[in-house]
C-alpha cells in the first residue's frame, strides 16, 4: 500500500468564467424581487459558520486503495471569509487527519486545527485556524475503511464478478465522511479533482467525466457550477460507456452494457420534453451509471451523472419514470436547492411535480395519471404508519430534524405530498400561469438554496399578489404545516386503473382475465389491490399463472413479495430470500423485512436472511434494517 506522495501537489484556482453561473458571493445579503440569495441559514446538521467563512472552491486530489478500502487524499479548499473571522469549521465523520496547511507569501506551512468530540450523527468538527490574508487551506487526511458513505464492492458483489467497484452515496450528510467539507445543503462549492484508481478501472465523479479508461488509472474532473456537498459523487470500477444522443450516455459494467442501452433509448427525448416545460438544461452533459445491485435507492441526481440502480433494467422501458425523476432534480434540487434538510419537500415534491409532467408530455395524461395513483397509495399507507408510530408531526412537509438523522425526513410526505400540493396550486391557477411561473423561479434562483419561508414569500409576492389570485394563506400553510393530507387535495384519476379493478374483480370471481399489454404500473395496481380475502391458496392460482415469484421485474417481484408474506405463500420464500440478498434499494427492503418481523416466525427468518443480506448493503440500508430487527450495529 502506497500512500500519495504529497510533496510537489499543486493546487490551482479556477476562475468561474461561465457567463450564466452565478458569482460566489455567498456572504452577501443580495436578496431582491427576483431571487431568493441570502447569507446561508444556520444548518443544524452541519458545524460549519457559514457567517464567519465558508468554502468557495474545492480542489481534491486522492488515491482510492481496494486493499485497505481506504481513500487517501489533500482537499484543498478557498475559503470567502469575514475579516475577523479567526478559524473556519468543516465537517468529518471518522477521517483521519495527517495534519492541515494553510498558503502564505512564505508557501504553504502548517496551521493549527482541532476535531472536536464526535457526535454520532454529526461527526466532528474540524477547526482550522486562519491568518489574516488566508485563502486556501489544505486537508490531508484518509477515509476510515468503514466510511459511512463509501460502498466497496468485492468482485463476487459485482455483475462481472472479475473487478471490485466502489461507489459513494453522499445525500443527506455523508460526504463529511469521504471529504472535509461544510456538509450542508445551503453552502455551494465548485470544484475540481484528480483521483489515482487501479489501471484496469475508470473513475466518474459527478464532473466532467471521461469516456474510456487511460493506462495510467489518473483521472481529472471539472465541476464549474457550484454544487452543496451532497451532490458530491465519485464510482470506480470496470465500466463502459455508450452514447444515447448528443449529450447523453451510459455506464455500466459491460455485461449489462447493451441491456442498459436499450432501456435508455428515450433519454434524449426526455431531456428535450424537460426543456420545453422549464428552460434550459443548464450542466452540460446528463449521464447515467447503472451501479450495482447493493446500490441503497432507485436514483441519485449527482449533476451531470445520476446514479441509477439495476432495478429498473426492466427490459420493456416501463420504470424509466425514475430516470425522468433524476432528470428532473437537475433543475429542482441541484439548480434550486432545499437550504436545510427540514426542507427537503422543496428538492422533491418539485421533482416529483416535474416527473409527472414530464412522463404526461412523453406518453399522456391517463400514463402519468397511473404513477400519480399509485404514489398517493404509498402516501396514505406511509401517513397511517407514521400517526400510528406518534410522529404526526412528520407528515407536515415543513420537518423539525433537531437533534435527529435527516434520513428521519426522507418519507413519502417530502415526495408525493409536496406533489400534491404543487398540483394542487396549479389547478387553482390554471397550468399555463402556473408553469410561467415556475420556470421564471428556476431561471431566477438558479444555483441557489432556498428554505421554505423564503420560497412561500416568493410565491406570494411573485404569483398570488402579482397575479391577484384568491388564494388564503391559511390554505396554504394547511399542506405546509399541517398534518396529513388536507380534504381538498387532488384526487388522480386513471381510466387504465379502473379497467385493472374490473378485471381484477373478474379473477376474484372466477372467471378467467385478459391482461395483454398491461405496463409495470398496472400490475402493480392489481397485486397491490388483491382482496382481503385472498389466501396462499389463491396465491398459488395466480403465481402458475403470471409467474409473479420469478419475474424478472423488481417492482412486481417487491409487490408480490409483500403479499406472500402477509399471506404467508411460502413456496415464494426462497425467491424471496435470494432478492434480498442480491438487491440492495432500500425502497424494496424495508417494506419486506417490516413485513417479516410482524411474526415469530417471519422474524426469525428475516435474521437468518440478513445475516447473509447484510454485508451487501449500504450503509444507508444497513441502518434501517438494523433499526427494524433490532441489529446491533458492530454485527
Amino acid at each position: 500500500m502506497q500512500k500519495i506522495a504529497w510533496l510537489g501537489m499543486l493546487c490551482c484556482l479556477v476562475i468561474l468564467g461561465c457567463q450564466d453561473q452565478p458569482t460566489n458571493d455567498r456572504l452577501t445579503n443580495n436578496t431582491t424581487d427576483e431571487n431568493l440569495m441570502t447569507t446561508p441559514v444556520k444548518d443544524i446538521h452541519s458545524f460549519s459558520d457559514p457567517e464567519k467563512a465558508i468554502m468557495q472552491h474545492l480542489v481534491w486530489k486522492a488515491q482510492v486503495n481496494f486493499d485497505s478500502s481506504r481513500i487517501y487524499a489533500r482537499a484543498s479548499i478557498k475559503i470567502l471569509r469575514d475579516p475577523t473571522a479567526k478559524n473556519i469549521v468543516l465537517d468529518t465523520k471518522d477521517l483521519t487527519i495527517e495534519k492541515v496547511t494553510i498558503d502564505t507569501d512564505q508557501g504553504e506551512i502548517d496551521t493549527k486545527y482541532a476535531q472536536g468530540d464526535a457526535d454520532p450523527i454529526l461527526g466532528s468538527p474540524l477547526r482550522i485556524a486562519l491568518q489574516d490574508d488566508t485563502e486556501w487551506v489544505h486537508v490531508y487526511y484518509h477515509t476510515s475503511s468503514s466510511a459511512e458513505a463509501l460502498q466497496w464492492l468485492s468482485p463476487q458483489q459485482t455483475s462481472g464478478k472479475t473487478s471490485p467497484f466502489l461507489f459513494t452515496q453522499s445525500q443527506a450528510i455523508l460526504a463529511r465522511s469521504w471529504i472535509p467539507l461544510q456538509d450542508s445543503p445551503g453552502i455551494r462549492f465548485t470544484y475540481e479533482a484528480e483521483v489515482e484508481v487501479p489501471a484496469h478501472l475508470l473513475a466518474l465523479m459527478s464532473a466532467s467525466n471521461p469516456q474510456e479508461k487511460n493506462a495510467q488509472g489518473v483521472y481529472k474532473f471539472k465541476m464549474n457550477q457550484p454544487i452543496p456537498a451532497y451532490l458530491m459523487a465519485l464510482a470506480v470500477g470496470d465500466l463502459r460507456f455508450e452514447s444515447l444522443g448528443p449529450r447523453s450516455g451510459v455506464y455500466s459494467e459491460p455485461k449489462i452494457l447493451e441491456k442498459a442501452k436499450n432501456e435508455f433509448t428515450e433519454l434524449e427525448p426526455m431531456i428535450e420534453a424537460a426543456e420545453a416545460l422549464y428552460g434550459p438544461y443548464r450542466w452540460e452533459r446528463y449521464d447515467l451509471l447503472v451501479l450495482p445491485p447493493s446500490f441503497p435507492f432507485g436514483g441519485m441526481e449527482n449533476p451531470r451523472l445520476t446514479f441509477a440502480t439495476p432495478t429498473i433494467l426492466a427490459g420493456d422501458r416501463s420504470l424509466t419514470s425514475l430516470v425522468a425523476h433524476e432528470l428532473a432534480h437537475s433543475w429542482s434540487g441541484n439548480l434550486v436547492t432545499n437550504a436545510t434538510w427540514e426542507d427537503f419537500w422543496l428538492n422533491e415534491g418539485f421533482t416529483v411535480y416535474f416527473e409527472q409532467r414530464i412522463m404526461e408530455a412523453l406518453y399522456g395524461l391517463d400514463y402519468s395519471e397511473m404513477l400519480a395513483s399509485l404514489a398517493l397509495q404509498d402516501l396514505k399507507a406511509e401517513i397511517k404508519e407514521l400517526r400510528e408510530q406518534g410522529n404526526k408531526a412528520d407528515t407536515h412537509l415543513q420537518l423539525n430534524l433537531q437533534d435527529r438523522n435527516p434520513d428521519d425526513g426522507m418519507t413519502a410526505i417530502a415526495y408525493d405530498k409536496g406533489y400534491l400540493f404543487l398540483r394542487w396550486m396549479e389547478e387553482r391557477v390554471g397550468r399555463e400561469l402556473w408553469d410561467e411561473f415556475l420556470k421564471t423561479y428556476f431561471e431566477n434562483n438558479a444555483f441557489r438554496s432556498i428554505t421554505t419561508a423564503q420560497f412561500l414569500a416568493y410565491l406570494q409576492k411573485n404569483l398570488i399578489e402579482k397575479h391577484h389570485i384568491n388564494i388564503y394563506s391559511e390554505d396554504i400553510n394547511a399542506w405546509i404545516y399541517g398534518p396529513g393530507l388536507p380534504e381538498d387535495r387532488p384526487k388522480p384519476v386513471s381510466d387504465r386503473f379502473k379497467i385493472v379493478e374490473e378485471k381484477l374483480a373478474q379473477w376474484n370471481q372466477g372467471n378467467p382475465i385478459n391482461t395483454n399489454k398491461w405496463s409495470t404500473h398496472e400490475w402493480l395496481h392489481f397485486i397491490k389491490n388483491l382482496p382481503v380475502a385472498v389466501d396462499s391458496t389463491k396465491l398459488s392460482q395466480l403465481d402458475s399463472r403470471f409467474n409473479f415469484t420469478n419475474s424478472g421485474n423488481a417492482e412486481i417481484q417487491a409487490a408480490w413479495y409483500l403479499q406472500c408474506i402477509q399471506r404467508q405463500y411460502t413456496p415464494a420464500y426462497q425467491a424471496l430470500e435470494k432478492f434480498l440478498i442480491t438487491v440492495g434499494r432500500r425502497k424494496f427492503l424495508v417494506p419486506l423485512y417490516k413485513a417479516l418481523a410482524e411474526s415469530e416466525t417471519g422474524l426469525i427468518l428475516a435474521q437468518n436472511i440478513y445475516q447473509k443480506a447484510r454485508p451487501n448493503y449500504h450503509f444507508v440500508a444497513r441502518s434501517s434494517i438494523d433499526v427494524i430487527l433490532e441489529v446491533e450495529k458492530d454485527h
